[in-house]
């Protein structure tokens, strides 16, 4: 009798983690609320669950902070944030990368007045230079180390302006700010904004690492597998989900999710928060 009862426990534990693998919860670091969720990765969703037999569950973050305090407290499985956020949520809770979500043309560049008196790096010295949203990979972070590996330190050869775009690029126009730090979509929009000003790039930085798909520390290894697996034999048709919704996802047309990819891939990011000044990852820059 005791042994049919431990059975029938033992049967019943193993129904419930089964159970419990089944359902995956998913959230993104920069879409706030359940129905912008919807909006924007409902199809990925419906998608993945095709592919896996998975159940994917939204789980809305009002913030990166929230999606580390989800992770840790294990109330979310999968996490899709940037690299820069990446290298903060490895550290405060050792998630495992799953796959890169690739951003083709994703690179920082130093953008000036095409009749500026800037005309290369050396005529930065002594000027001010601005970037954009604080911690920002490629308004920020990205920016700062093109001018570090071009040999112009932060705040010795030239003086930062953290200041929103907009506010920068038209301080640049009346001579205020000597260059800015921006990515190639957000040139595009300058030159929309500013169709009878001739903007030129001064420098752009190595494409950057990608945004990258993370697992909480200790999620079911069978169920990682699957989404894997999913991402490896199935890529084409999950980002056809993923870019067919909002004009927001259009970053990733084109792009592929790489697999192979490592934490390590991710150290030039980390070198950009040194950059900053920054020399640990324990908290976000900005916060």
């Amino acid at each position: 009798m005791l042994r049919t009862i431990g059975a029938i426990a033992a049967l019943a534990m193993m129904t419930l983690t089964a159970t419990a693998a089944d359902k995956v919860r998913f959230a993104v670091t920069d879409v706030e609320g359940l129905e912008k969720l919807h909006q924007e990765f409902g199809p990925f969703r419906d998608a993945l669950q095709t592919i896996t037999g998975l159940e994917i569950e939204f789980f809305p973050v009002s913030s990166r902070t929230a999606a580390v305090e989800a992770l840790s407290a294990n109330q979310v499985d999968l996490v899709l944030t940037g690299p820069a956020e990446y290298v903060v949520m490895k550290e405060l809770t050792n998630a495992e990368i799953v796959t890169a979500w690739q951003r083709p043309d994703y690179y920082a560049q130093i953008v000036v007045l095409a009749d500026g008196p800037v005309k290369s790096i050396a005529d930065l010295k002594g000027k001010k230079v601005a970037f954009g949203s604080v911690g920002s990979t490629s308004q920020h972070l990205g920016p700062a180390q093109v001018l570090t590996d071009l040999g112009l330190a932060q705040g010795a050869d030239y003086t930062p302006e953290l200041i929103s775009r907009n506010v920068a690029v038209e301080a640049m126009v009346n001579g205020d700010i000597a260059a800015v730090g921006m990515n190639r979509g957000h040139l595009e929009s300058v030159r929309e904004a500013y169709p009878d000003v001739a903007f030129v790039v001064l420098a752009r930085g190595r494409d950057l690492p990608n945004d990258v798909l993370v697992a909480r520390a200790g999620a079911d290894a069978g169920a990682l597998q699957k989404i894997r697996d999913a991402f490896v034999n199935d890529g084409k048709t999950l980002m056809n989900a993923v870019i067919e919704t909002t004009d927001d996802n259009k970053k990733y047309s084109g792009g592929h999710f790489i697999t192979t990819v490592k934490d390590s891939d991710y150290d030039y990011v980390r070198a950009m928060y040194r950059t900053i000044g920054v020399d640990s990852f324990n908290a976000f820059v900005g916060d």
